[in-house]
């Protein structure tokens, strides 16, 4: 006679997060300061925004007073890796080829974390750099709630052009790359619905790179293949961005309709005007560029600045004449998870953004050229992800960094 085994039970519905009402000094709602304002949250959602006396909370809610403090919306990273950690530390080569997924995995919990704790409740993780679809399971872990984090849009393994990627050993030594090869009409639609498949919410080319060590970096793919790369994507609801920082790279992407351009390093006036016109967006990540100018010896502030340096300055004053949209993220991991507020400082303190500017590029203006409409902002009906921090950085960028509280889907994250 068969018998019925023993019953499994069904995974309980967790509890909707208790109502909150968070009185700050003041209210950032993505665009404005509001002294007095205060904001009222529903389960995972914004309820009621708006001065102070005119909120009325329900019964049961909990009630937090913020004397001195600024309420925000919860901080947009634009491009990370969690799945690196700085290149002071060890190589991106040792990390990609030495470096076990297992290991890999174990760090990007903390980077995780220590993201989230800075404020930053939504990332743009631009690729596992070898490290396949470990960044599915991190997001997943996240979602779950196994782990703290921020929500995550990952873009997998990446797409290069065969050869132009590393890392590079001998010429007859195979070694793992940091991002999928692929060419061509059929192998390029195959890579992207596979990454889609497997669940990239976001589809990264590289559309130059260094063909070699010593080489400068050059085009990569055809015209015609980031168009094909752009339109198979497209049609499965995800954007493209690409990595570029040629003027041919940058205007190939831009013809093909990324969303965004990463890094930029040789943009020109013309090549800006460019995007604009097509709505493309630039990231500049100029944190990274600052930080590994430093780890090869650079000392700030003392000796004379690298002509790597001296070329951001010059792109990014024409990205600013041009008039493009910013994108801001610092390619983090390139130095550490948690210091997110790096790229923002260095585009105040060095590229001429103000810190209002700067702010609004990490709430609202982020969400905007992201496609993210249920964040960015404080208002009723989107994610109550908030952050709030001692002074006011619609004047000082840097008060960031004085996170005294986090709440992410409602829920206060605990340190």
């Amino acid at each position: 006679m068969l018998t019925a085994g023993p019953l499994l039970a069904q995974p309980s519905t967790p509890a909707a997060p208790a109502a909150l009402l968070l009185r700050p000094a003041a209210v950032f709602d993505g665009q404005t300061l509001h002294p007095g304002w205060a904001v009222l949250t529903e389960g995972d959602k914004i309820k009621a925004v708006g001065p102070a006396g005119q909120l009325t909370a329900p019964a049961g809610t909990r009630t937090l007073e913020l004397p001195g403090l600024t309420l925000l919306p919860g901080l947009i990273e634009g491009h990370s890796h969690l799945l690196l950690h700085p290149y002071n530390e060890t190589p991106w080569n040792d990390q990609v080829l030495l470096e076990s997924e297992a290991l890999r995995v174990a760090r990007a919990t903390a980077h995780a974390r220590a993201t989230l704790e800075a404020g930053f409740t939504t990332a743009r993780d631009l690729g596992s750099e070898g490290a396949g679809y470990a960044d599915v399971g991190l997001k997943q872990a996240i979602d779950r709630g196994l782990i703290p984090g921020p929500r995550l849009l990952i873009a997998t393994r990446a797409l290069v052009a065969t050869g132009s990627y590393g890392p590079k050993l001998s010429v007859d030594i195979e070694v793992p790359q940091g991002a999928q090869e692929a060419d061509g009409t059929d192998n390029l639609i195959r890579a992207v619905r596979e990454q889609i498949g497997k669940g990239a919410d976001i589809i990264k080319v590289y559309a130059d790179y260094r063909w070699g060590p010593n080489e400068p970096s050059r085009p990569t793919f055809s015209q015609d293949e980031l168009n094909l790369i752009v339109q198979t994507a497209r049609s499965a609801g995800r954007p493209v961005v690409a990595h570029a920082g040629t003027p041919e790279g940058m205007r190939r992407a831009t013809l093909a309709g990324v969303q965004t351009i990463e890094h930029g390093d040789g943009g020109t006036l013309e090549i800006f005007k460019l995007m604009k016109q097509r709505g493309v967006a630039l990231c500049p990540t100029v944190a990274a560029g600052d930080a590994v100018a430093q780890y090869r010896g650079w000392q700030k502030g003392v000796g004379p600045e690298p002509e790597r340096i001296q070329q951001k300055r010059l792109s990014m004053k024409a990205a600013l004449q041009s008039g493009v949209e910013l994108a801001i993220g610092g390619d983090v991991g390139v130095f550490a998870h948690g210091d997110n507020l790096r790229e923002a400082e260095l585009l105040v303190r060095e590229y001429g953004l103000t810190s209002l500017q700067a702010l609004r590029g990490l709430t609202s203006t982020n969400a905007r050229l992201f496609q993210l409409p249920d964040r960015g902002q404080l208002r009723p009906g989107l994610l109550a992800d908030m952050v709030a921090v001692s002074g006011d950085p619609t004047q000082d960028i840097s008060t960031l960094r004085q996170v005294r509280l986090v709440v992410k889907g409602g829920v206060m994250v605990e340190k």
